[in-house]
């Protein structure tokens, strides 16, 4: 079912039911403007800070457009009950002890599928859950400090956490926010689902999503889907990206991808740009606030020092941006203004000989500036104003302010330290439709973000591909079953025997061609067991090989050695917790957890996006042929991979992970040596 939030989110009337914790509302209430209706219902009070109360939820002089319902978690449940029948319009459960509390102590899911049936229609926050923030309306439904204000636009920021979002309110960072909803246990109400009603709110710019859990996939999905459609770029950082709750797995794959692969393909397979920390989600909230997602990566540094030059380049390695070469026109106007001794290159160190010609530094600043970068950047350090005088600083901001009114290029302010840069002059730059970015670092990665925004705004993915999550026992198929499973959807795989024992391998194995590769049966990781033996040439090096295994196995599989490999590729699939599946690709053998090189996709996946990742790889190098060796047959490793992918397709009820390891890159084909397989039992 979906919700109507737009009373709640934006109501003009507010009911408070409890004791402390709706004083506490009552004042934020009226410390921010609240200027609808505010009814406290608490018989044992006469009024709550000058506001009246009212005795009963009967005395209410209509269903309010939201409430606090501030009482234990037995009492949310009848007060929800009764709001729900008169039509109000939502509320926020504060109570904890429901769901989130159902390991400490017995009773909470009960209690939660309860308060669900109560509510019916009307939407709920939480439980366990501060409420709504909304800066636009002067709407702070919210028990605690805060420290927001009054905005006309901006950014709106979900979490699901409550101390986090109150954190999020302090920053002094210049970011304007219209609203903080914390999703509590998200009982009814999902923090997809709020995300997806405040996209309706013109005055919103871009979503934040501070995540520990995706919850509905399928409701990401459309949130994601609308935010694209409406240009609304989205941030998130999703926490527990720690091994430690992942499950146990039987391949390579599994431990390779991590808890957090499958997440962050996720959030980018949905355009959807993901951060790791709290300081970065805000610079780059801001940045695309103010300016949007960057088209290019074409960026250039503009500061008085060499030392923050360097830095900029520095810190920026191994990321997506490109400090771009002047054009030839530009660098003879920047070096007739700046003269012989400034050398002019991206980052541009310009000196400090204009300094204080205020005109001098404006003409420079737009020349700089000019629309051939997606991006320009000065590097600025405000002096602090308690100790020192920043008045000699003025003419940079001046410069900067006139160089962004003299073009239309798109321009940043970046201090080295966050604290660097006072809230007076973010704003009077913000006012000036200048992003300041706080931090060298911070901005740098939100720099980056905003790229990789640009990028994805256009992708308009494929539904994913779910499975239900089940907890049925599962069967681990042999190498020589999970071969011939993956062969019948396209797969090449080398002709082979499988023998019980050395006298019928022996005999068996005369229908194929030398050499082969003996394996022992039974193993999931043959090699660290030593149940593997390559290049056999002939019957009497066979029966040493098996000779060698038998205390290890009685059952042997022989098959003819893939000749001419270029590389060797591994090729996963994995059931993700939330019923994603993830295909790993990266560098197969028995160096795959050394090299540790990987890249990831969410199936369904593309044939381009495949081949794109394969090439990403490290040992792209490999396939494309590296010194004098022949490239890899590109068409034929894709169509092996998509092979695969239709394998775990058609089996996405029952299969848990399968891996193909390595598969053997060649001139003409790709052919898989080692495959394993691990379904649900059928019930």
């Amino acid at each position: 079912m979906k919700h109507d939030l737009s009373r709640l989110l934006r109501p003009r009337s507010i009911a408070l039911f409890g004791g402390g914790w709706a004083v506490n509302v009552v004042a934020q209430l009226k410390k921010s403007g609240f200027r609808g209706e505010i009814w406290p219902v608490n018989p044992k009070r006469a009024d709550i800070l000058g506001v009246p109360c009212l005795a009963s939820i009967d005395d209410l002089p209509s269903a309010p457009d939201a409430s606090f319902i501030g009482v234990n978690r037995d009492a949310t449940i009848e007060v929800i009950e009764r709001l729900s029948a008169m039509g109000a319009g939502g509320a926020t459960c504060f109570a904890s002890g429901f769901l989130e509390s159902e390991g400490e102590s017995a009773g909470g899911a009960e209690l939660q599928a309860r308060l669900i049936a109560a509510a019916g229609d009307m939407p709920i926050l939480g439980p366990n859950c501060y409420g709504l923030l909304n800066y636009l309306d002067n709407v702070t439904l919210w028990p605690d400090q805060h420290g927001g204000v009054g905005v006309e636009s901006g950014v709106a920021i979900v979490a699901q956490s409550s101390n986090i979002a109150i954190n999020m309110t302090m920053q002094a960072r210049g970011l304007p926010i219209t609203y903080v909803v914390a999703a509590g246990n998200q009982a009814q109400i999902g923090a997809s689902a709020i995300a997806e009603a405040l996209l309706d709110d013109d005055r919103v710019t871009a979503i934040g999503l501070y995540l520990e859990g995706f919850g509905d996939i399928r409701a990401l999905e459309a949130f994601a889907a609308k935010a694209r459609a409406k240009r609304k770029p989205v941030v998130a950082i999703k926490i527990g990206r720690s091994d430690k709750a992942r499950a146990a797995t039987m391949t390579h794959t599994a431990s390779l991808a991590g808890n957090a692969a499958a997440g962050s393909a996720l959030l980018k397979r949905l355009g959807i740009i993901e951060v790791e920390t709290i300081a970065v989600f805000l610079e780059t909230l801001k940045l695309l606030h103010v300016i949007g997602p960057l088209p290019g990566a074409s960026i250039c540094s503009v500061s008085c020092s060499g030392g923050e030059a360097s830095l900029m380049a520095d810190l920026s390695g191994g990321k997506s941006l490109d400090f771009t070469d002047f054009e030839p026109s530009q660098r003879a106007a920047l070096k007739a203004e700046l003269g012989p001794i400034v050398t002019i290159a991206n980052p541009l160190d310009y000196h400090t000989f204009i300094w204080g010609d205020t005109e001098r530094m404006a003409r420079v600043f737009t020349m700089a500036a000019a629309e051939t970068f997606d991006l320009t950047v000065f590097v600025l350090d405000m002096p602090r104003a308690d100790r020192c005088d920043p008045s000699g600083y003025q003419c940079a901001v001046d410069a900067i302010l006139a160089a962004k009114a003299r073009t239309a290029a798109r321009v940043a302010v970046l201090s080295s330290l966050p604290e660097n840069m006072a809230e007076s002059f973010t704003r009077a730059f913000m006012e000036g439709g200048v992003a300041v970015l706080h931090g060298m670092s911070e901005g740098i990665a939100a720099i980056e973000a905003a790229i990789a925004a640009g990028r994805l705004a256009s992708q308009d993915p494929q539904s994913l591909l779910l499975a239900a999550d089940t907890a049925r026992p599962a069967t681990l198929l042999s190498e020589t079953a999970s071969k011939a499973a993956l062969s019948g959807f396209g797969l090449s795989i080398p002709r082979s025997i499988q023998a019980r024992s050395i006298d019928e391998l022996i005999e068996d194995s005369v229908a194929l061609s030398f050499p082969v590769v003996l394996k022992g049966v039974g193993l999931a990781h043959k090699s660290e067991a030593g149940l593997v033996a390559l290049n056999i040439s002939d019957e009497p090096g066979l029966r040493a090989a098996a000779g060698r295994m038998q205390p290890v196995t009685s059952e042997f599989l022989v098959e003819e050695m893939a000749v001419g490999g270029l590389a060797e590729v591994l090729v996963g699939v994995t059931r993700d917790p939330t019923g994603a599946f993830l295909l790993t690709l990266g560098a197969g053998g028995v160096l795959t957890e050394i090299l540790a090189d990987t890249a990831n996709l969410l199936l369904p996946a593309s044939r381009g996006e495949v081949m794109l990742a394969l090439k990403g790889l490290r040992i792209g190098r490999l396939l494309e042929g590296y010194r004098g060796k022949p490239a890899a047959d590109m068409q034929g490793l894709t169509d092996a991979v998509m092979a695969i992918c239709s394998y775990a397709t058609a089996h996405s009820d029952r299969l848990v992970e399968l891996e193909v390891n390595p598969l053997i890159a060649r001139v003409g084909d790709a052919i898989a040596v080692d495959a394993l397989i691990r379904l649900n039992d059928i019930e």
